[in-house]
């Protein structure tokens, strides 16, 4: 008998990308979100189990996600900074 491919970090890794990408203007949403994609996908990659495509796919959003994220904070924490 084959043994199946488990997909299972691969899928989380994609789903928690994508919605560290919708949840960008909410950093105490989207950074947990994109490490944790990060880490999933990393560990989905390492471990050569299956879902290769979902893998790079979460990794790519999570790190991707990360960018409008810390435009946001850095923004914010500037907006701040000039009203005090």
């Amino acid at each position: 008998m084959e043994e199946k491919n488990s997909v299972g970090l691969s899928v989380a890794s994609m789903v928690l990308g994508i919605c560290s990408i919708v949840f960008s203007c909410f950093a105490f949403i989207s950074i947990p979100c994109a490490i944790i994609g990060v880490i999933l996908g990393g560990a989905s990659l390492a471990t050569k189990k299956g879902g290769k495509g979902m893998a790079v796919a979460g990794l790519v959003t999570s790190i991707i996600s990360l960018v409008p994220t810390i435009i946001v904070i850095v923004t914010g924490s500037s907006i701040l900074n000039s009203l005090f």
